[in-house]
């Protein structure tokens, strides 16, 4: 969409990042004006943008008598204004264009502790058929950012020399941290039985996070997770804090059963205060297996370029991940030979298994839950019976007992959640890949297995 003065809604489109509301202009049947701001003014393509339908309002009532309306927004980096001739075409309440919209609009309605209550209704079309640039004292537009298409080059081929999983994840946070200058980022997986996520990898925090649990539908995470669909947050309102305010105040002063549920949960690793945030599901073959999310202090850190490059970068990661989880399990082999670790000494570490949800502690330190823990307590009682330390995937694989799913079962995920765990919670365990499918457990102390069901 051009017109005789060049402008076109490309070269305007941060205008349309939502950093500052759009102002909409409206006739009724009898030619009465009205004026209110929109709440998602987004790029759809280069002659349409799309407006969010939330109420029933004035502005609704108008445009669906007279379909023309004006719309005013602003570009955030230079303080220029633009003003858009529109002409609705039409109001989409499902496909790409609404579903974005809506996970948008949830993931921030969520991150405020608003969920449910902004409810997009649909996404209205407008046809631009002219763009006007409104005279006034702009600044200088900001400098050009560096090449994102080089960046995401150098990420696809480290990500394609990757053998394993440990690798890949290191190489695609690298890749964030590196070329492209995300301070914060993190990696979470899928686990389809529970309905939620879990952290494997980040960068940036005072502590990892591994292990912390987000559910779907919560927050940017669950949100982009559960729409499939990337959400992206480019700044942080007044309502969002006051709405955080007063969550935090129910939290600290709930019922105490919720509250020391909590307090066995891991904590999650997230900034205290992030003003930009994205979120992009990991989908390979039709099938959801993760998160990637990226966050910063800053406002507006992640523009639509930046989205995009992410986009694929994850779909990159997505389709490695699969790859990795394809590949086919070493055959049974001896495994290789090793130095005769030193005899267990000292004080024995006690181990509590409950097998309501397979939680692990460790000496009364939470550990971790679910299928690692699972798989865990297996190590150890394998160990304990017979004193062996070599173990394979395709056994865990074949153990009805951890009841892993036919399809997708995310093992080398779970190991590495499990590895790291250990190697930030109990020092005296730990487990290491000795081979394709393979890996040895160490103990430096005694353990006490305590099975509870």
């Amino acid at each position: 969409m051009t017109n005789p003065h060049g402008l076109s809604l490309q070269a305007i489109r941060p205008c349309l990042e939502g950093a500052i509301p759009a102002i909409m202009a409206t006739c009724d049947a009898d030619g009465t004006p009205n004026v209110a701001y929109i709440s998602q003014a987004v790029y759809v393509d280069e002659a349409h943008v799309a407006l969010s339908f939330q109420f029933f309002n004035k502005t609704r009532q108008n445009i669906l008598c007279n379909p023309r309306a004006a719309l005013l927004v602003l570009d955030p980096r230079t303080a220029a204004f633009y003003r858009l001739h529109l002409y609705y075409e039409r109001t989409e309440d499902h496909g790409p264009v609404f579903e974005s919209m809506r996970a948008q609009l949830a993931g921030i309605a969520s991150h405020a502790g608003m969920a449910g209550v902004f409810e997009l209704k649909g996404s209205d079309i407008h046809r631009v058929e002219r763009i006007e640039a409104v005279s006034g004292d702009t600044l200088p537009p900001p400098p050009q950012s560096p090449g994102l298409l080089h960046a995401l080059r150098l990420g696809s081929e480290r990500m394609s020399r990757c053998m394993g999983l440990d690798d890949l994840l290191a190489c695609t946070l690298a890749t964030l941290r590196d070329p492209l200058d995300i301070a914060h980022a993190m990696v979470l997986m899928l686990d389809a039985t529970a309905e939620q996520l879990y952290t494997v990898a980040s960068h940036g925090y005072a502590t990892s996070g591994v292990g912390s649990e987000i559910r779907l539908g919560q927050g940017v995470i669950g949100v982009a997770a559960q729409e499939r669909t990337p959400v992206r947050i480019s700044h942080v309102t007044n309502a969002a804090r006051y709405s955080h305010a007063i969550r935090h105040s129910l939290d600290t002063h709930g019922d105490a059963g919720a509250a020391m549920q909590r307090g066995l949960d891991i904590p999650y690793p997230g900034l205290p205060e992030p003003h930009s945030q994205i979120a992009v599901p990991l989908v390979s073959a039709g099938r959801l297996l993760g998160v990637l999310f990226a966050e910063s202090p800053e406002d507006m850190r992640f523009g639509f370029e930046e989205e995009d490059l992410l986009v694929a970068l994850a779909g990159h990661l997505a389709a490695a991940i699969d790859l990795l989880q394809a590949a086919p399990d070493a055959p049974a082999e001896p495994p290789p030979a090793a130095a005769q670790p030193p005899a267990p000494h000292g004080a024995a570490l006690r181990v509590r298994h409950f097998a309501a949800n397979d939680s692990v502690f460790i000496n009364d330190d939470y550990l971790i839950k679910g299928v690692a823990g699972a798989i865990f307590c297996k190590l150890l009682r394998d160990h304990l019976a017979s004193g062996r330390v070599d173990f394979s995937n395709r056994e865990l694989r074949l153990d009805p007992a951890l009841k892993l799913p036919d399809v997708a079962d995310n093992l080398e995920a779970r190991l590495l959640l499990l590895q790291r765990r250990l190697l930030e919670n109990s020092p005296h365990i730990r487990i290491e890949k000795t081979g394709r499918g393979r890996f040895r457990l160490h103990l430096q102390r005694p353990v006490v297995l305590d099975a509870t069901r």
